[in-house]
């Protein structure tokens, strides 16, 4: 690195506002230059990206270290002259680059001193530019705490990362943190914009040195006068190519100056009619790119297998969608082949309405009336203590119906207790008519024969059932779909007919509070198990997120013979409800 102090930028010139001999040398001093904070502003055409050219050339001819963010790619004919790594989003760049690479481009410019041109013209997505100067000035302030190596960021067109109206991105903030507190660690940085007015002034205001080119617009020439004066406002306007208003504060002054041409090729003049020739550049040392390379390659790899893994992903989810929809079939083909069973039996047989749940009732009095290992009757007498039959029969003792012994109201099923109403459960008959025998003081004369007994002890109930509510009628003349339903409620146990019963008076549940409703515990294992025989009935079914909500007057509407008005189904509905669920309510 040149052992130099002062940099010679431009030469003093005369007009309104000089006040100094045309000719003199202008000289910047480096340390200030490196580590302060600049703004060179001016129109289109009038010379500020050739001056931020002059200072970046000088400062390479000495071999100090810089970074200049280039937002219109007309930086890169410094390569014309100059090994300057040059990254971007295109292929004109040494090599494209990408958020990923700020913390190695950042420890290039200041740990190996390599000059650096940060091109963001070429990235369509606006927000991927921004990041990536957001990650760049980030790491270069991180690393200059530690270098302490005096560092010069030059940004082009600021007003449009540090906007003087409007919201500030990361960005502006991070360039206004680099501008307050840079200093102290060695990191300078300088502002290039065409509309100081839209620059934010506590920017324009902390500068160490302002260059203020040709100027025409009335809010542009205001700002001149706000910091400089009016006359330097009037005068502004009719400064030539190159000519500025300088002011800095190791000077303490203003002076008009002309600045020097840069000697690199102008990649920023305006086309003109001759051909284009791109001038011969330098290349940078294969080294530099290799290591930027060695990251783009990571990252390749990188979204390689996220895409890779993505892919899979899809399949997967479309797998699951696939055997999802299978299921759903299966289940619909099962209950379309129950229910065309369930036709064909009552075709064969001939229609019986209240037939099929009588026939569930004795298939499960057999079942649960096989002799024990003890030798005692396996019915269960206690509707609660085993669901079941029992759950199913709790109706009957309630209404005064003694399933094995005596009875709680007159009427035994297995015993010699006095019938009610006149019924006995096992030979007399209600209101004195014999059903299987011949009744002797209301003893049954054959206790051996359980289906009798219960038979009677059926029809006992279902006759008081229907003197309570003439409306109703027989028991055997309800609709076969209300008997079916309540046939599969009566093989359910008393734990599953509360959680139907949650279901149905707090709506949308999870089967766990389902369960803790009915009096059970935190078993998930029980509580689905129950709730599977529900929603396999048709009774509740699935409503998102693990909840599951009561659908009787849907399965009722669902498996009638025939087409049932809203009315219709709901008095069947009711009925069922008040045949089975009424009673199971919260434990």
């Amino acid at each position: 690195m040149a052992e130099t102090e002062h940099i010679t930028v431009a030469d003093t010139s005369a007009g309104p506002g000089g006040t100094e001999d045309p000719g003199l040398s202008v000289d910047i001093p480096v340390v200030e230059l490196l580590t302060g904070r600049g703004f060179i502003t001016g129109k289109s055409g009038s010379g500020k990206s050739n001056t931020a050219s002059v200072v970046a050339e000088k400062l390479l001819d000495n071999g100090f270290g810089l970074l200049i963010v280039d937002i219109d790619g007309e930086y890169y004919g410094l390569k014309e002259e100059y090994e300057i790594l040059h990254v971007g989003g295109d292929e004109e760049c040494d090599i494209q680059v990408t958020e990923e690479h700020a913390g190695k481009i950042a420890s290039l410019a200041l740990e190996q001193n390599v000059p650096i041109i940060l091109d963001v013209s070429s990235f369509l997505d606006e927000e991927e530019a921004e990041a990536l100067l957001t990650a760049v000035a980030r790491q270069l302030f991180a690393k200059a705490k530690k270098q302490k190596q005096p560092f010069l960021m030059l940004v082009e067109e600021c007003h449009e990362w540090i906007p003087e109206k409007g919201g500030m991105g990361e960005v502006g903030k991070m360039l206004i943190k680099i501008g307050k507190r840079g200093r102290k660690h060695g990191l300078g940085i300088v502002g290039i914009s065409q509309r100081p007015a839209d620059v934010k002034k506590d920017y324009i205001t902390q500068c160490d040195w302002l260059v203020w080119h040709r100027l025409t617009w009335n809010n542009d020439t205001k700002v001149v006068g706000r910091i400089l004066d009016n006359n330097y406002a009037d005068a502004v306007e009719d400064l030539d190519d190159g000519e500025a208003f300088m002011m800095t504060d190791w000077a303490e002054q203003v002076r008009r100056v002309q600045f020097h041409r840069k000697q690199t090729f102008d990649a920023g003049a305006t086309p003109g009619l001759d051909d284009f020739e791109r001038p011969e550049l330098k290349s940078v040392s294969d080294d530099l790119v290799s290591e930027l390379e060695t990251i783009s390659e990571e990252k390749q790899a990188t979204e390689n297998r996220i895409k890779e893994l993505r892919e899979e992903l899809d399949k997967k989810n479309s797998r699951i969608a696939e055997l999802e929809t299978e299921l759903q079939d299966a289940r619909d083909l099962q209950r379309m082949a129950e229910q065309f069973t369930e036709a064909l039996v009552g075709h064969v047989e001939g229609y019986n309405p209240g037939r099929t749940a009588q026939e569930e009732m004795r298939r499960q009095r057999e079942r649960f009336s096989e002799p024990s290992e003890d030798g005692t009757d396996g019915v269960q007498t206690d509707a609660t203590s085993g669901g079941g039959f029992g759950d199913a029969f709790s109706a009957f003792s309630d209404d005064g119906v003694a399933m094995n012994g005596g009875s709680d109201d007159g009427v035994a099923t297995n015993g010699s207790a006095p019938a009610a109403n006149g019924a006995s459960a096992n030979g007399a008959s209600a209101n004195g008519a014999s059903t299987n025998g011949t009744a002797t003081s209301g003893h049954a004369e054959d206790d051996g024969d359980a289906d009798a007994a219960l038979a009677a002890a059926m029809a006992a109930v279902e006759d008081e059932e229907s003197a309570d509510d003439p409306a109703d009628g027989d028991a055997t003349d309800r609709p076969a779909v209300v008997a079916d339903v309540v046939a599969d409620l009566a093989e359910m146990s008393d734990k599953t007919l509360r959680m139907l019963a949650y279901y149905r008076e707090h709506g949308p549940g999870t089967p766990l509070n389902a369960q803790f409703s009915a009096g059970g515990d935190g078993d998930r294992t029980a509580a689905y198990a129950r709730n599977r025989t529900l929603r396999l009935r048709g009774l509740v079914e699935h409503v998102g997120r693990g909840k599951y909500d009561y659908r009787l007057r849907a399965l009722v509407s669902e498996e009638s013979d025939e087409t049932l008005d809203e009315s219709t189904v709901e008095d069947y509905a009711t009925r069922i409800e008040r045949d089975v669920l009424d009673g199971h309510g919260e434990a």
